[in-house]
């Protein structure tokens, strides 16, 4: 029995070193890429099994010294990855002050609402209770669409996406929108959104909305196309000469070495850095879940409230941002910066991206 229990022991810190360095490997197939999402759950599991192996003092083999070293490393490893979004951080957004002034402040929910769930009146009754500037809604068909007019009916400006391939995406906004440019960056069955809207102090934001495919079989056997698609956006938006947000599911975790990358080039910040994981998805599996949805913005905003919504029977939690606009504060914020290699690397990641989509379209 215990000869059993060792080699069980064995086996999953085997599994447990490989699943955590895999992700390291230069290759963007999606089993290779899927090692990325679970991180936190490395950390436990590695953390367990260690404590096992040490319970069962079984250091004194010379195989099991190999693995104990890998343990240790791998939850090393593990543990600078998700640091940043624990509370031990430091906060990368700073809280805006109390008082800071209403007509600078944006707040935005993002809702992938799962177009086959069919319970829409939970997310009617969120959008109505916390009444946001901006929704944005993914996987919206024509179905959504209208089930969520007894809401949407009180946001006067919209950008209207139905689509029944669950790539369907809705803007709506009660602030002023100008420039709306609905865009296909590298798929054509794969919407995006680029818009400005008006604060109610009169200043336009630059905002982003992304939702590419996620790399699992299904829908994409690698991560090219996402990849390029994530950081093309933040090589866009470096170039703009507006405050900026870039939302919605990067189907994407916040700690991947693409978003890191995305941060990088695009030099805006992560909210969540310092305060906490807000895992979005999977909703139905507590032990399984991990940051997809995103509000990234850049350091014309201070942070007034961050939040992971209730449940609206999807598989994603919808999360919400309150920002505010204090661009004279700017500089108390430390924007992502980028390395020597952040350029090649922005450039051969999109490269990728395009010649997969142009292989596609052959």
């Amino acid at each position: 029995m215990k000869n059993a229990a060792v080699i069980a022991l064995r086996t999953v810190a085997t599994i447990l070193i490989i699943a955590t360095f895999v992700p390291l490997l230069p290759f963007k197939d999606w089993y290779i890429r899927i090692f990325d999402f679970p991180r936190a759950q490395l950390f436990v599991m590695a953390a367990l099994i260690l404590l096992f192996f040490l319970g069962m003092r079984l250091w004194r083999f010379g195989l099991d010294k190999i693995l104990l070293m890998g343990l240790v490393v791998s939850l090393a490893y593990e543990a600078v990855n998700i640091y940043p979004y624990t509370s031990l951080s430091p906060v990368e957004v700073k809280p805006a002050p109390a008082d800071a002034p209403e007509n600078g402040q944006l707040s935005i929910l993002v809702a992938n609402v799962y177009q086959y769930n069919v319970e829409h009146q939970l997310l009617v009754n969120l959008i109505k209770e916390r009444n946001p500037d901006l929704l944005l809604t993914l996987e919206t068909d024509s179905i959504w669409q209208e089930a969520l007019r007894p809401a949407t009916d009180a946001f006067p400006e919209r950008v209207t996406i139905p689509l029944s391939n669950t790539y369907g995406m809705h803007l709506y906004s009660k602030l002023p929108l100008r420039q709306t440019r609905i865009r296909h960056l590298l798929d054509k069955e794969i919407p995006s959104i680029e818009t400005y809207v008006q604060l109610r102090n009169g200043v336009w934001v630059e905002l982003h909305a992304v939702h590419p495919k996620p790399p699992v079989p299904t829908e994409d056997d690698d991560s090219k196309k996402r990849d390029a698609e994530i950081v093309l956006v933040g090589k866009e938006v470096k170039r703009s000469d507006y405050p900026v947000i870039v939302a919605g599911d990067f189907n994407d975790v916040a700690w991947s070495n693409t978003t890191l990358l995305f941060q990088e080039v695009s030099g805006l910040l992560d909210p969540r850095i310092g305060r906490g994981f807000y895992n979005t998805f999977h909703a139905r599996y507590k032990l399984l879940r991990w940051p997809l949805d995103h509000v990234f913005h850049s350091d014309h905003f201070k942070l007034v409230k961050l939040e992971r919504l209730p449940d609206i029977n999807s598989d994603h939690f919808p999360m919400m941002a309150t920002l505010s606009f204090e661009p004279e504060n700017k500089y108390e914020q430390k924007k992502p910066q980028p390395d020597e290699d952040t350029a090649e690397e922005a450039t051969k990641t999109i490269e990728e991206g395009k010649v997969e989509a142009q292989e596609e379209d052959d």
